[in-house]
């Protein structure tokens, strides 16, 4: 494992996976968030995100943390492991839950107050999102695909590095 990519509903665990990955690993770590989001919860323009991504997938190695549908499947065909954290969505709403009021190092603000709008697709997810995100899988021929039905799953891999 050189290149990685860490994908899943949000509240999934994934930034949480990509910390303990990268310290195993010692493997750069980069949220795309931090490249996407301004800590006024503005966005950079989509050229400056997809230059800023561009120039991590040149390096030799790196971990990417995040979705964004946009640029998907150009990570996977560039990452040689995806880890897809396919959390039921209970699970992921805790998670966001959890995480409310308490500052991360993968966001540049700490969130407050419920976000409907977020919620809303976390909640439709399963039915949305993660079909999009079967179908890109299956075109990756030739990277190691781990996919983690839970936290446990995740975990488990983890201690076996």
């Amino acid at each position: 494992m050189k290149k990685a990519i860490i994908i899943g509903c949000p509240g999934s665990g994934k930034s949480t996976f990509a910390k303990r990955l990268h310290d195993i690993t010692k493997i750069p770590l980069f949220h795309l968030d931090l490249m996407y989001w301004n800590p006024d919860k503005t966005t950079v323009p989509k050229e400056v995100f997809q230059r800023n991504l561009q120039k991590v997938m040149e390096q030799d190695q790196w971990i990417l943390d995040g979705n964004y549908n946009s640029t998907m499947a150009l990570r996977m065909q560039a990452c040689d492991t995806v880890f897809f954290l396919d959390i039921p969505v209970e699970q992921c709403l805790e998670g966001v839950r959890e995480r409310k009021g308490k500052p991360r190092s993968d966001i540049p603000w700490v969130e407050t107050e419920d976000d409907v709008a977020f919620l809303a697709f976390i909640e439709n997810y399963q039915a949305v999102s993660r079909p999009r995100v079967m179908e890109l899988l299956e075109r990756c021929a030739g990277r190691e695909i781990h996919i983690f039905k839970n936290r446990e799953e995740a975990d488990a891999y983890l201690r076996l590095l």
